[in-house]
């Protein structure tokens, strides 16, 4: 059996599981059906090219509500040459849509034309006059739809291999057809396994684990166009597995096999496959996703074929990492080659657009990186965060933007540098992007909501509020938010405004003030009361990243009560936000820290207040007084917002929107 650390390219990979399938008949597309034009054709494939059966129109009609004449009859017509018409023989009302009768070659539109009675005085009945004067000349065939003019019959309408949009819809019916024939969806098993895993909707204990990644990889497939199933969670046993898939190799066209893809004592996926088929692959040389498996399984005997769906002896088999951004990222790069090409449409390709990155990233040199990014504009520069890197981390997917990939052989990429973006969004929605960089808090969050009511997306990312005050220096965010406290003056901010952005036109606006002081379990078992209780026997602390505001408030404390940092257990234990730090003291990696009380009643923890500060919101100028900011202004502003901000522990609202500085 192949070891997972014996990782191959992913170039290799992908072409040995294309050869599998072409040996076993599979590369093709897999079946067809008509179906009626109906709704449910949306985002189906076309089987086969579409040809018009009749023309759109198919006749000559009017374009217009108006009067139709002979072109030539108009000549001469002036504002002080009139011409008249008797209706009848010289012109005819017709209606928008009419046939245009077979004497006449133009319309003119009833706005342009005078309705006389018998006696040749202007009457209101305009659609049914006895006569019409017009004051200019029309050209033949004006105001006229002439036929085929949308679609001429026998021309193809669409081709074989289109997925069908809303106004495809409307085409192939105006073109004379009630059924198509398209590729038939691609059935896909998808089997998560794992003893530890439990449904939605159960309570948990420590050791489970939610089971969500079926239903992801099931909307996956989904959007690219095959029908999912999702069974059961299978237990970590090796013979269920292996019944299990055998069941879903009866009716599926792919199994996607959920976890297990590692080299484990419970990691079972690759022996299922060594037994049911052939083992193509055991480990790819990508970041995220090294543990997948490529391979195929025997159809049992006894399915037989459908109507639906060819007789074949093996159907592929892919197992996918357990993390959920690995198994996310397989699918799309593994899966979908196949669904697009059962389907006989091209794969699913994402816009790329060059950007700059705001954070250097380190890649290892012998895989393909795919690195999640946070996009955003910000003056003239496009401008991609890296997120989070864990494998586990599902909410890196949820605030991505855009997929960098740094192939193989390089060893990641600096700050600065212009890298290639494939963006999950349209250009017009990061043209709407408000990019916030520095210091995190949780009503960011509470913002971002209010802010989109007001069309604008607010993209935060936590790098500490010094390091949101180098980003800004360096042009890479439209704000950021600050609790730098100067021990010199007692100040917050001003001075490192001073430091990091000499020069730079600045507005200064206070966000809100806010409470700080020791987070710690329910019930604070260990006594903590002050910053001298940190130094006690046995007391874990975690703490903010070297930057944050709350790090400086912490040793511009410590100095001044004389303690040394040495003496605290788990000083340089740290975490980016104050989240961060409340989830290691629930989760019981540490005691206590520093933080927010808003922290401590997300994670269920009690607070010993310690410090009042204010938290600011950096703003250039240039930005400050932009269209795109403007919201936030308003937002500030908005009593809905202070009240939802009051709501939350340890916040004084009394000075939000207030302007500190402005110069």
């Amino acid at each position: 059996m192949s070891v997972y650390l014996h990782d191959i390219p992913l170039a290799q990979a992908q072409a040995r599981f294309q050869q599998a399938l072409e040996e076993a008949g599979l590369w093709r597309i897999l079946g067809e059906e008509t179906l009626p034009l109906d709704e449910n054709l949306l985002g189906r494939v076309l089987a086969e090219p579409v040809w018009a059966k009749v023309s759109s129109p198919h006749y000559h009609a009017s374009a217009m509500d108006g009067f139709a004449v002979r072109a030539r009859d108009t000549d001469g017509a002036g504002p002080s040459d009139p011409i008249t018409f008797q209706i009848g023989p010289s012109a005819r009302y017709l209606d928008t849509g009419d046939a245009l009768p077979p004497e006449f070659d133009s319309v003119i539109p009833i706005e342009n034309v005078e309705s006389l009675d018998d006696a040749g005085r202007l009457t209101e009945f305009i659609r049914k006059p006895a006569f019409i004067r017009i004051r200019a000349a029309v050209a033949p065939w004006s105001h006229v739809r002439p036929l085929g003019e949308d679609i001429v019959a026998t021309q193809l309408v669409l081709p074989a291999g289109h997925a069908l949009r809303p106004a495809d819809l409307g085409a192939l019916a105006a073109s004379g057809h009630t059924e198509v024939k398209v590729a038939r969806r691609p059935r896909v098993a998808i089997l998560p396994t794992g003893s530890e895993l439990v449904p939605l909707g159960t309570e948990l204990k420590a050791g489970d684990i939610l089971e969500y990644n079926s239903l992801v990889l099931a909307a996956q497939v989904k959007a690219m166009g095959a029908a999912p199933t999702r069974y059961p969670i299978t237990a970590d046993y090796f013979d269920r597995i292996c019944e299990r898939v055998q069941e879903a190799a009866r009716g599926h066209d792919m199994i996607l096999l959920n976890a297990g893809s590692s080299a484990g004592a419970e990691d079972f996926s690759a022996r299922v496959v060594e037994k049911l088929g052939a083992l193509l692959v055991h480990g790819v040389a990508v970041r995220p996703g090294h543990p997948v498996i490529l391979g195929t399984v025997q159809r049992p005997s006894d399915s037989g074929p459908t109507d639906s769906r060819p007789s074949t002896p093996h159907i592929p088999i892919i197992g996918v990492p357990g993390y959920p951004v690995s198994a996310a990222l397989t699918v799309d790069i593994f899966a979908e080659p196949i669904l697009a090409h059962w389907q006989g449409r091209r794969p699913l390709v994402l816009p790329e657009q060059q950007a700059i990155l705001t954070r250097k990233i380190v890649s290892p040199p012998g895989d393909d990186d795919y690195v999640r990014v946070a996009v955003g504009r910000v003056g003239e520069k496009l401008l991609a965060a890296p997120l989070s890197r864990g494998a586990g981390v599902i909410t890196s997917l949820v605030r991505a933007d855009g997929l960098v990939v740094l192939p193989r052989g390089e060893q990641g990429a600096e700050a600065g540098q212009s890298v290639s973006v494939r963006l999950y969004r349209s250009p017009s929605e990061l043209d709407r992007t408000i990019f916030c960089i520095g210091s995190h808090d949780v009503i960011l969050d509470l913002l971002a909501q209010y802010l989109s009511d007001h069309d604008r997306r607010f993209v935060s990312a936590n790098v500490g509020s010094q390091g949101g005050l180098v980003a800004l220096r360096r042009g890479e965010a439209h704000l950021a938010g600050s609790h730098l406290l100067d021990p010199e003056t007692g100040e917050y901010n001003l001075a490192y405004l001073k430091q990091y952005l000499p020069g730079v036109p600045i507005k200064l606006v206070t966000l809100v003030g806010r409470e700080q002081g020791l987070l710690v379990r329910r019930g604070n078992p260990k006594g903590l009361k002050s910053l001298g209780d940190l130094i006690r026997p046995r007391v874990q602390f975690v703490n903010r990243q070297r930057g944050a505001g709350t790090r400086v408030l912490l040793d511009y404390s410590l100095n001044r009560l004389g303690i040394a940092a040495e003496n605290i257990l788990g000083y340089n234990q740290e975490e980016y936000t104050h989240l961060g730090v409340a989830a290691a003291i629930a989760s019981g990696r540490a005691d206590c820290g520093l933080g927010i009380p808003a922290a401590a009643q997300a994670l269920d923890l009690d607070f010993v207040p310690l410090f009042s500060e204010r938290y600011d919101l950096v703003i250039p100028k240039e930005y400050a007084d932009s269209p795109l900011l403007a919201p936030l202004f308003d937002v500030l502003a908005d009593d809905g917002f202070r009240r939802a901000v009051s709501s939350l522990p340890g916040y004084d609202v009394t000075a939000m929107g207030n302007v500190i500085l402005e110069a």
